[in-house]
């Protein structure tokens, strides 16, 4: 799955667009590296995202096959830091 979708999905940012944008910018790294938001994530891949005042690092645990719920969305990844 593309990280700009896998980022909406999930939740960790609420639309495509502004997860494109944030990819674009260089704020978004897949395993310590920058990453284009049309970057193929894999299970266990981390995602850091650098917002203006904090960084979130999370862990993809699963990648789903399409949209998800509100409730599914959390068990996608596991915070780290």
């Amino acid at each position: 799955m593309r990280l700009d979708k896998f980022l909406k999905v999930s939740r960790l940012i609420k639309r495509r667009t502004v997860a494109n944008e944030v990819s674009d910018m260089g704020r978004v790294l897949v395993n310590d590296n920058p990453a284009k938001p049309a970057k193929q994530l894999k299970e266990n891949d981390i995602i850091t995202i650098e917002y203006a005042n904090r960084k979130v690092k999370a862990k993809i645990l699963k990648i789903p096959s399409g949209n998800v719920s509100i409730q599914e969305a959390s068990t996608l990844y596991e915070i780290i830091e």
